[in-house]
């Protein structure tokens, strides 16, 4: 069933119809929402923001956690032709009163623990702010969770009348949301309800959802990776999306993933490389079949097979798509993916294209690469190189008008006969299929004119068992190597290896030299010769993250 007209509105007027008692968002602990619900919750929530003066065009944000009334929120406000400005839980205060002060923002849903991100905030357009939660009106300067706890809901959601929306176009405004790059400079990319509603619809063509389907949540749902395809997709089918009611971490998402049983998850490249890390190769390492048939050739990959099935049973036994974007997965990691036969999928794609520009089905992943174009998308490479290299431009009907209130980024960002400079370096083979190098900024010019990708020699030093994370710069004509190392593994490592109970600082911390040589010899042996660290650095402190997880590199390009 292909939508015939591309509004948040219409879209889930129509799937509220063809699957009425379908399960459609609820928590994972509990909730019987189905569709027909949804469509009420919705109707209830507009009602209550348009007597609280909301009208087309007009600015709400939403400051929350991921959780079922946030997509109740978004349709609400899209049933109204408000705009809705998502901010990411990771913003800082200061961030979030610039976002909330340069969009103009009326209104804002905010989840219980986030609310303290406005305290002392000085918005004067702000007119309401709105406990997401448990959609309770929240009295100005009120921030304690204690007392929030104890607000009254305002809102009848039972009321599920139906409410008059206001008309609206594939061209209106959806969103408008405010990225957070690693160059230190927030910009709000405006994104209509044509450009989320039709790349939604084209990634059903990548890979098909339907009724049957149940999305788990995991990210947060103000990034457009799963907004687009984690909350608008599902709902377009007619699938069930579940999410958790804390922080994914291990201990909640394996018992959330055996209750729901997932059929599809999206995800970034740090979730199933932490899961890889620290369940899979400590598993491999211990096990008796390791030492029995070793780890390389044909023996590696039956045991990375055997290794598989106990993966896929902790994901529930029922997954049929693992989709991963936002950054480039580690070799390792994807080479044993591939040798389990774990249906991942790679997409490539940003915010200001809705996300995706391509991707590919389980069946059709090729190792560290992306896969075929998006139907309805073109893309061409700018000024290739002589190995086909070069900037991606993209054109379609999901890529953005432009950035709100920036003009001058807008002549930036397109070129003059209209196509999206992505900032991204990459290539097409001769299959079609797109392959992606790294970031033009962040690309390092070798001493004879190399290109060095720091992003390709970081997943290299990112695989080494100490590392929890690294960034590659150039520091006076020299390649420099920055390591986070995990010091509780390093630890418990050595403490066992020479049998003392010692702490790090003497054990660990007596061998970081030691180890800053073993990680800068494991890298040159696996890179070309220039792209050789000349020097590893141990960065002592968690390296500061933009509310996506992306190293905020421009804090150490200096």
């Amino acid at each position: 069933m292909i939508p015939e007209k591309l509004t948040l509105p219409d879209m889930l007027a129509r799937s509220c119809a063809l699957y009425p008692d379908n399960l459609s968002l609820n928590f994972v602990t509990g909730g019987t929402r189905s569709y027909r619900q949804l469509q009420g919750e919705v109707n209830a929530l507009a009602r209550h923001l348009a007597g609280l003066g909301v009208t087309k065009g007009d600015k709400v944000a939403i400051l929350s956690a991921s959780m079922p009334n946030w997509g109740i929120a978004q349709f609400a406000i899209a049933t109204l032709g408000a705009i809705v400005v998502p901010v990411l839980p990771g913003f800082s205060p200061a961030e979030v009163q610039n976002i909330l002060e340069h969009a103009g923002v009326k209104v804002i849903f905010v989840s219980r623990l986030l609310v303290k991100t406005l305290e002392g905030a000085r918005l004067p357009l702000l007119e309401h702010e709105i406990l997401m939660n448990t959609l309770a009106m929240i009295p100005r300067g009120m921030h304690a969770p204690e007392e929030l706890d104890a607000l009254a809901p305002d809102i009848d959601m039972t009321d599920d009348a139906p409410v008059s929306p206001a008309p609206v176009d594939e061209q209106d405004i959806a969103s408008i949301i405010y990225t957070s790059g690693t160059t230190g400079f927030s910009k709000g990319v405006v994104l209509t309800h044509g450009n989320l509603a039709w790349n939604a619809r084209q990634a059903h063509t990548i890979q098909p959802v339907g009724p049957r389907d149940r999305f788990l949540s995991i990210l947060p749902m103000a990034h457009v990776f799963e907004n687009t395809l984690g909350l608008i997709l599902p709902l377009m089918y007619g699938s069930s999306v579940y999410y958790l009611d804390r922080p994914p971490t291990p201990s909640l998402l394996v018992p959330a993933m055996r209750e729901t049983r997932p059929t599809v998850m999206l995800s970034v490249p740090l979730v199933i490389e932490k899961i890889y890390k620290t369940r899979v190769v400590p598993s491999l390492e211990s096990s008796a079949i390791t030492r029995a048939i070793g780890r390389v050739g044909v023996g590696r990959k039956i045991l990375h097979r055997l290794a598989g099935r106990k993966l896929a049973r902790t994901f529930g036994g029922k997954l049929e798509f693992f989709g991963i974007g936002g950054a480039k997965l580690d070799a390792t990691t994807e080479r044993f993916l591939r040798e389990a036969r774990f249906p991942y999928s790679i997409g490539y794609g940003l915010t200001e294209t809705s996300p995706l520009v391509a991707g590919s089905s389980p069946s059709r992943t090729f190792f560290q690469g992306v896969g075929p174009v998006m139907e309805g998308v073109s893309l061409q490479i700018d000024r290739p190189d002589e190995r086909g290299e070069g900037e991606i431009l993209v054109k379609g009907p999901g890529v953005t008008r432009g950035y709100y209130r920036q003009p001058g980024l807008d002549a930036e960002a397109f070129t003059a006969d209209g196509w999206f400079r992505t900032g991204d370096l990459g290539s097409i083979d001769s299959r079609g299929r797109l392959t992606i190098r790294g970031r033009i900024k962040t690309m390092i010019l070798g001493a004879s004119g190399e290109n060095i990708y720091p992003e390709e020699i970081e997943s290299i030093i990112n695989h080494f068992r100490f590392v929890d994370e690294s960034l590659v710069v150039e520091k006076s004509g020299r390649l420099v190597a920055m390591v986070h190392l995990n010091m509780e593994e390093l630890e418990r490592h050595y403490r066992n290896l020479k049998n003392q109970a010692e702490s790090y600082k003497t054990i660990a911390g007596d061998y970081i030299e030691e180890l800053q040589k073993e990680i800068r010899e494991y890298v040159n042996a696996r890179v070309s010769n220039f792209s050789r660290l000349q020097l590893v650095l141990v960065q002592h402190e968690p390296f500061e993250k933009t509310p996506s997880m992306k190293i905020k590199r421009f804090l150490y390009n200096k």
